[in-house]
C-alpha cells in the first residue's frame, strides 16, 4: 500500500545548501526509496524569485516521489503541518562583525520560526538545525517552541562525524564505509572534539580499533583534530564558498537515521539537549554519539573517557554555556 507523503520544510531554500537538499529529499535519499514528501520551501523576500525558480527546477525533475512543492516567503503558510523541519536558514557572520551581532540577527530568526512552527507544524515535527551557531540556535527554537518535545529538535554535527570518518578512511586507504564509531563531541565550532577512541575498521581480519590501525597517536591528537574542526574553513578558502553539497548530504543522513533507525552496533553524532550523560552539564544542546530506533534518539552510555578527553568534552561544554548566555542577553 503507499504511503501517505510526509511534508519536509526547508527553510533558506534558495541558498546553497537549501538548492542542494532539496533534490536529495525528493530522490529518496532522505526518507528511503518509496517515501513520498511534500516538499515546504522558506526563504526571505530578496530570495523570492530565486525560490520560484528552485521550484520550477523541482518540478522539471519530474521526481517520482514529490508530490507537490510549496515555495513561498510566509513562514506560517511554510510551517503549515509540517512534519519535519530542516532549519537552514540563518544570518552569516560577515567581515567585522562580532559575535554578539550575529547571535542577536539568529535569535530574532530563530524566535520567530519557532512560534510558527509551534503554532502550525505537526505535533511530532522532528527539527534538525543547521544554521550557525546550531547548537544554541537549537536552544533558542526549543524556547520558543515549547509544546514540540524537546527530543525533537537536534542540530547538526554530522557533517563534522562524516569529515572524521573520511580522514581516517584516507589516512588508512580504505573505504569509508567500513569506518564506524567515531564522534564528535560538543560545539559545531571550532571546540568540538572528533574521538576515535571507540572507532573500528572492518578489516578482512575482523574489526580492528581505528587508534591501532593508524599507530600514531600524535597524528590523532593533533592534525587530525585541528583538520576536521577546521574542514569547514578549508573549504571556504578552496571554493571561495561554504560548504553545501556535504553539509546537505549530511542533513539527509542526520534525519534518514533518526527516522529509520542506526545500523545495529554502528553510532552517529547528533546535536541534542544534554540530559547530565558523560558529566556534560545539562540546558545545552551538545554533540553526543547516539544510537536510533523507532524515530527516537538514545546516548550511547558507559564508554570510557580519558584524560584527555575529558579536558576536550569541558573545554567546549564551556563554550556552549557562554554562546547560551551571549544567546539569552539578546532576548532582553
Amino acid at each position: 500500500m503507499a504511503k501517505n507523503p510526509i511534508r519536509v520544510l526547508v527553510t533558506g531554500a534558495a541558498g546553497q545548501i537549501g538548492y542542494a537538499i532539496v533534490s536529495m529529499i525528493a530522490r529518496g535519499a532522505m526518507l528511503g526509496p518509496d517515501q513520498p514528501v511534500i516538499l515546504h520551501l522558506l526563504d526571505i523576500e530578496p530570495a523570492a524569485e530565486a525560490l520560484k525558480g528552485v521550484k520550477m527546477e523541482l518540478i522539471d525533475a519530474a521526481f517520482p516521489l514529490l508530490k507537490g512543492v510549496v515555495a513561498t516567503t510566509d513562514v506560517v503558510e511554510a510551517c503549515q503541518d509540517v512534519n519535519i523541519a530542516v532549519m537552514i536558514g540563518g544570518f552569516p557572520r560577515n567581515e567585522g562583525m562580532e559575535r554578539k551581532d550575529v547571535m542577536s540577527k539568529n535569535v530574532s530568526i530563530y524566535k520567530a520560526q519557532a512560534s510558527a512552527l509551534e503554532k502550525h507544524a505537526a505535533p511530532d515535527c522532528k527539527v534538525l538545525v543547521v544554521a550557525n551557531p546550531a547548537n544554541t540556535n537549537a536552544l533558542i527554537l526549543k524556547e520558543f517552541a515549547p509544546s514540540i518535545p524537546e527530543k525533537n529538535i537536534t542540530c547538526l554535527t554530522r557533517l563534522d562525524h562524516n569529515r572524521a570518518l573520511g580522514q581516517i578512511s584516507e589516512r588508512l586507504d580504505v573505504h569509508v564505509g567500513n569506518v564506524k564509531n567515531v564522534i564528535i563531541w560538543g560545539n559545531h565550532s571550532s571546540t568540538q572534539y572528533p574521538d576515535v577512541n571507540h572507532a573500528t575498521v572492518a578489516t578482512c581480519d575482523g574489526e580492528k580499533s581505528v587508534r591501532e590501525l593508524v599507530a600514531d597517536d600524535h597524528w590523532l591528537k593533533t592534525e587530525f583534530i585541528t583538520t576536521v574542526q577546521q574542514r569547514g574553513a578549508a573549504i571556504i578558502k578552496a571554493r571561495k564558498l561554504s560548504s553545501a553539497l556535504s553539509a546537505a548530504s549530511s542533513a539527509c543522513d542526520h534525519i534518514r537515521d533518526w527516522v529509520l533507525g542506526t545500523p545495529k552496533g554502528t553510532w552517529v553524532s547528533m546535536g541534542v539537549h544534554s540530559d547530565g550523560s558523560y558529566g556534560v552539564p545539562p540546558g545545552i544542546v551538545y554533540s553526543f554519539p547516539v544510537t536510533c530506533e523507532k524515530g527516537e534518539w538514545s546516548i550511547v552510555q558507559g564508554l570510557k573517557i580519558d584524560e584527555f578527553s575529558r579536558a576536550k568534552l569541558d573545554a567546549t561544554a564551556q563554550e556552549l554555556i557562554e554562546e547560551k548566555s551571549l544567546a539569552y542577553s539578546c532576548l532582553n
